[in-house]
């Protein structure tokens, strides 16, 4: 991969698109646009004519939108997206390494873009070109950013009965050792047949994770403290006002919820 980068500018708003076309050409060394796309579906055409080493992608497309056009390529380009997402897709974006610009993209931002386009492209050199090292990056993010089913209740046993736990009285979940539990609003505990991580992998965006060993329910949040080591206190509005203590790897968790 050598610079200028053959680019191409994936966005169905025009005046974002010019906008986005009139910075990266003060930019000849590192970029050469070689063509534009106005949805998802214009996209994957131009992608595979012209084979690009980088595009600029929107999210919010008719016909595709930017992660169903990702979906659909057999060979990843460097990706950088552009986006007016909230926090927490932008923070999802960090996590992955994928880089972004909130519209309206001012050149300062971009600026930084392109010294982690630079970056990226060492890697790439580095590793010879066989494989771009952030493919994975971007179908972890994928994979994220799918929208969830949305359930509204889990199955516990109680006995021989087999009870439906209504999502919106669900306060939390624990590990003890290698068993899950759920807890309710009514100070109520049932074990579970789910792993935490195949429960993460279903539950709705409200749910965090917020250690190995906890998912909590950020509608019954009724406090959060400080701890010691950057850990936190989180009390729940159960009637038994429960405490779950974070993991100290999951800080960013906490702080966007405190952020919101």
């Amino acid at each position: 991969m050598q610079f200028p980068l053959k680019t191409i500018l994936i966005d169905d708003e025009p005046l974002a698109l010019s906008r986005l076309r009139r910075l990266l050409e003060k930019h000849p060394d590192v970029f050469t646009i070689i063509s534009e796309a106005r949805n998802g579906a214009e996209g994957l055409v131009e992608i595979d004519k012209y084979h690009p080493d980088l595009i600029f992608l929107d999210i919010e497309m008719p016909l595709l939108n930017g992660f169903e056009m990702l979906s659909k390529l057999t060979k990843m380009p460097l990706v950088v997206f552009s986006t007016a997402y909230d926090q927490y897709a932008i923070r999802a974006f960090e996590e992955n390494s994928v880089d972004y610009l909130l519209k309206p993209v001012e050149n300062d931002r971009l600026m930084k873009t392109i010294d982690k386009i630079r970056n990226m492209t060492m890697v790439i050199t580095s590793n010879h070109g066989i494989e771009n090292p952030y493919s994975d990056n971007l179908l972890r993010l994928l994979e994220e950013m799918k929208p969830k089913r949305e359930i509204f209740s889990l199955s516990v046993k109680s006995g021989d009965r087999i009870l439906l736990i209504p999502m919106t009285e669900i306060t939390h979940f624990d590990a003890e050792e290698k068993y899950v539990f759920l807890n309710t609003l009514d100070g109520q505990k049932y074990l579970l047949n789910y792993t935490l991580t195949s429960l993460e992998e279903k539950l709705p965006n409200h749910y965090l994770r917020v250690s190995r060993a906890g998912i909590v329910n950020s509608h019954h949040i009724k406090e959060i403290q400080k701890h010691f080591n950057g850990k936190f206190v989180i009390i729940m509005r159960d009637r038994k006002a429960s405490q779950v203590t974070s993991g100290s790897t999951y800080t960013d968790a906490i702080r966007h919820l405190l952020d919101n």
